[in-house]
């Protein structure tokens, strides 16, 4: 198994992947797609895929730098914005692999600290999180209203 950055050949597994990870932003995604390779250069994001075999991927990690996170000291946080691996090749340490890789990435541009979320009903996400030495900062309900 081969982590590394995305490549504008990933375009359809990526999305793919995307689509299932987030069913309800399915119009969206080659938009995302889209815009990400057009601002790669601006190192404000960095996606990494789990590649099987050439062309074949199973599972990506999007990081963004956010400038704020719950919990954190710095300004610029590196945030795992999204983190997905396919059905079959979970608890395989595919997750686990592609999260080192982020770390590795914001440790090496000089962060100290790295971030993320996940609902507060996601219990095998926060799982992940915590096996993987992620701390439990806080807890957020969301509200709206239509006008």
């Amino acid at each position: 198994m081969l982590v590394r950055s995305v490549k504008s050949s990933d375009v359809k597994e990526w999305l793919r992947m995307r689509n299932n990870l987030w069913p309800n932003s399915v119009e969206d995604n080659p938009d995302e797609i889209t815009q990400y390779f057009e601002q790669s250069s601006d190192n404000h994001s960095r996606v990494f895929v789990a590649e099987k075999e050439p062309g074949t991927l199973v599972g990506f990690l999007e990081l963004s730098i956010r400038s704020y996170a719950e919990g954190c000291l710095q300004g610029s946080i590196p945030y795992i914005e999204g983190w997905y691996v396919d059905a079959g090749y979970r608890r395989k340490g595919i997750g686990a692999m592609l999260v080192a890789n982020a770390e590795s990435w914001a440790v090496s541009c000089g962060y100290r600290q790295i971030a993320s979320d996940t609902e507060t009903s996601n219990q095998v996400s926060i799982s992940a999180h915590k096996n993987l030495g992620y701390l439990e900062v806080d807890k957020i309900v969301c509200f709206k209203k239509d006008l």
